[in-house]
């Protein structure tokens, strides 16, 4: 009985300590969101050209999730974790001489190195949560988990337009109507906005990487058992699952990347200062006056409330999933996510805002539940299914790109036909899985 409550003990550490990985990641992703508007306007970027940030990101899941899977077999989960925190931390630092310089493509290959890290953990992390006590359980730990995701993703836009959003962008032109001492001031403030705060979060990833290096994780399952890709994309469902995955996050980071973009163009600043409800809420994220905030700062507030909202719809949806069968709750997430977008694509001002907003509560529990569901049956294989799952988030390098330049040619209202074509497809899996039996 001792044993079995040490190994219990020992199992919440784990769990404990894995979830502040899962809030790390997902806090660093969307941060990278609130840069695109600013580079955007620094380098005189298209929408298309803006979504290439997303590109180097998430293309990074798309070349590293197997290979990384292979490297987890060989070091551990433990040794895994290390290497993914201190690659993230030195994909940080390149931030450092990509705003000092302003060279955009140090700026990608910061994004991929960092990208990078966060895979390397994605492809631990995820099969390690479910495997970390008993299986019936599994699915609900990764929810659990999730949601702590979630917390790092609402906060994370907060974060962006207090400290990289806050001031105003120069264009071209009025940066070259300056005076040089002018300019060099510009671009030193410019340069501070980026470096500083991923400087802070590059420190307090090494910080982590050192205290995973004493904690103690317990050894379970067999990462060694199979090295054999063949096996598992001979798996139908994970295979279509991994499509899911592609589809679901290609949709969500589109519509974060893209959301203060969409909001600027429906004019929401001045909605927003003239609105005492919605000026309250702006003044009190950002602690300044808004008049002298810009534009961009004003309605990047509000896209806290997109992930927030997924934070608050993972707690609901693993209530929900208890008690019906979670591939239908899938189901009824996807169409709600679909008619919300289409609620927005019809509509103006703050009912356009808030209802492609809502679509954050219902991305909720796609990602864990689909990564379960796909999951499912593969044993000791969960490794190197996790390896092509995580490899589909490459979602994210596709869509964002593809909405950029749907919204360059033809405007919002026709990229969001992209996104709605997505949730269609997640929509299919769980009805296609709505016999599964799969505790999430």
């Amino acid at each position: 009985m001792s044993t079995e409550n040490n190994t219990n003990k020992s199992y919440r550490t784990a769990f404990l300590f894995l979830t502040i990985l899962f809030f790390l990641w997902g806090f660093i992703t969307v941060l990278v969101d609130s840069l695109i508007p600013r580079l955007k306007e620094v380098f005189t970027l298209s929408y298309f050209q803006a979504g290439m940030v997303q590109f180097a990101f998430f293309g990074a899941f798309f070349l590293l999730s197997i290979p990384a899977g292979y490297i987890l077999s060989k070091i551990g989960y433990k040794k895994g974790i290390i290497l993914g925190l201190s690659t993230m931390a030195a994909g940080c630092l390149l931030f450092w001489p990509a705003a000092s310089y302003r060279v955009f493509w140090i700026f990608m290959l910061g994004y991929f190195v960092l990208a990078g890290g966060i895979t390397i953990l994605q492809v631990a992390a995820n099969p390690y949560v479910t495997i970390l006590g008993p299986e019936r359980s599994a699915s609900s730990r990764l929810n659990l988990s999730q949601a702590f995701n979630s917390l790092g993703t609402a906060i994370a836009p907060a974060i962006g337009a207090l400290f990289i959003l806050r001031d105003k962008v120069m264009t071209t032109a009025e940066i070259e109507a300056l005076s040089a001492a002018e300019q060099k001031a510009y671009y030193i403030a410019e340069a501070g906005a980026v470096q500083k705060p991923f400087l802070g979060i590059a420190i307090f990833i090494a910080v982590i990487a050192l205290v995973f290096a004493f904690v103690n994780l317990p050894k379970v399952g067999n990462t060694a058992a199979s090295n054999d890709y063949g096996r598992v994309l001979k798996n139908k469902n994970l295979m279509l699952g991994a499509v899911g995955l592609f589809f679901y996050v290609g949709a969500e980071v589109a519509l974060g990347s893209y959301m203060v973009n969409y909001f600027l163009t429906l004019e929401l600043s001045d909605i927003i200062k003239s609105t005492p409800y919605l000026r309250n809420i702006a003044q009190w994220i950002l602690d300044t006056g808004l008049e002298n905030a810009s534009s961009m700062a004003v309605v990047g507030v509000f896209v806290t409330f997109y992930w927030t909202g997924a934070m608050i719809g993972r707690f609901i949806g693993s209530y929900l999933t208890k008690i019906f069968n979670p591939a239908v709750v899938l189901c009824a997430f996807a169409a709600f996510a679909i008619l919300m977008v289409n609620i927005s694509n019809l509509s103006v001002g703050v009912i356009a805002m808030w209802t492609i907003i809502a679509v954050g509560l219902f991305n909720s529990i796609m990602f864990p539940t689909i990564f379960s569901l796909a999951l499912d049956g593969l044993g000791d294989d969960k490794p190197q299914g996790s390896g092509v799952l995580c490899t589909m988030i490459v979602g994210g390098a596709v869509l964002p790109p593809s909405f950029g330049f749907l919204t360059d040619r033809f405007g919002f209202s026709v990229a969001f036909i992209l996104v709605m074509v997505a949730y269609a497809y997640i929509f299919f899996y769980g009805f296609i899985n709505r016999k599964r039996q799969v505790e999430i």
